[in-house]
């Protein structure tokens, strides 16, 4: 495993902040695109995605937003799961405002159209301001207080089980490729487990059903967790039953839009997991209808035009963790 040098992300003479006790998680609602925040205890801070450009400037003041509720005033690492607009876009207007010290991404962009390759562009002309590292499946990326570690990116899964994980996997052999599967960008997202203590959260981004596959059959190569951030925005075309079966998640984590995201078919599959308790979601999933949507309580936006409310969670280092919704106030714990 390759750890990257703590130099490109910590100044050596920065003054010693005090310690906060908990890890703080925001996801920040960007319409079906994704934007999650992460402060650790040390205070060091790691956004993963940007939303979309545009709409007036919608993502990016609502990730702003975010990070002053959270007392964020620079970004140590940016990560960028992959270059599709929904999770690059709202760089420019972002960087105007919050200071980013490291880019990490999976190395070149693999579409060729033209808005692909403008915004590809858009992204190596800022990156190049700051420090840019692009990262493999096994590196760990340093944040003070976290162990981040890469278990996708690039096309590439982890080859080796992480220690305690490598259980075989039973459903494997029901586990049917997605026929209409196809290359791109999402193939190559970066997907990450975060470690705090006990606690434990995953994150594959856009990865779909392959990658998943590749992730958890024949064994297990990651393990238990204890949230689960859906794939692909709870898309229809990953959140397999053999991944989140294996996983053994209390909660899962929908960062859908009104229309984007948020199938019936993940939703259920979520639903019908053995040990998992609740689906809290971004939004309230228009093509599921009441069947295939948590209840009031677990929605952080529930109208199509929203103001854009974020879910919160605090994780402590024994592993227990609460959630909290910024709509209404409603907030649930989990003990280990």
């Amino acid at each position: 495993m390759r750890v990257l040098a703590r130099g490109w992300l910590l100044v050596a003479c920065a003054a010693a902040l005090p310690a906060a006790k908990n890890l703080e998680i925001y996801f920040i609602d960007v319409e079906g695109g994704q934007s999650t925040l992460f402060v650790a205890p040390s205070g060091d801070s790691l956004l993963m995605d940007v939303g979309y450009a545009g709409f007036n400037g919608r993502d990016p003041g609502r990730i702003l937003a975010a990070a002053k509720a959270a007392g964020v005033k620079k970004i140590d690492a940016l990560v960028i799961s992959h270059y599709h607009q929904d999770h690059v876009g709202g760089l420019p207007d972002v960087a105007a405002k919050l200071p980013i010290r490291t880019f990490i991404d999976h190395g070149p962009n693999t579409e060729t159209d033209k808005d692909s390759t403008v915004r590809y562009n858009m992204y190596s002309d800022f990156s190049s301001k700051g420090t840019r590292v692009s990262v493999k499946p096994g590196d760990t990326i340093p944040i003070r207080g976290l162990e981040v570690r890469v278990l996708a990116g690039a096309g590439k899964t982890l080859e080796a089980p992480l220690p305690g994980a490598g259980q075989a996997n039973p459903e494997c052999a029901a586990f049917r490729p997605d026929a209409a599967e196809v290359a791109g960008e999402n193939q190559q997202s970066l997907g990450l487990l975060i470690t705090f203590g006990d606690f434990r959260i995953l994150d594959l981004g856009d990865l779909t059903t392959s990658r998943e596959h590749d992730l958890v059959c024949p064994a297990n190569k990651i393990g238990k967790v204890d949230v689960f951030v859906a794939s692909h925005h709870m898309g229809a075309n990953a959140n397999t039953p053999q991944l989140v079966h294996a996983i053994h998640a209390k909660i899962a984590i929908g960062d859908n839009g009104p229309r984007k995201g948020g199938s019936p078919e993940a939703w259920q599959t979520l639903h019908a997991t053995p040990g998992l308790m609740d689906i809290w979601q971004l939004h309230y999933a228009i093509e599921g209808g009441k069947d295939h949507n948590s209840p009031d309580t677990f929605l952080a936006n529930v109208d199509e035009i929203c103001r854009g409310n974020w879910l919160r969670l605090t994780a402590e280092r024994d592993g227990s963790f609460t959630v909290f919704n910024s709509r209404n106030k409603f907030e649930k714990r989990y003990a280990r």
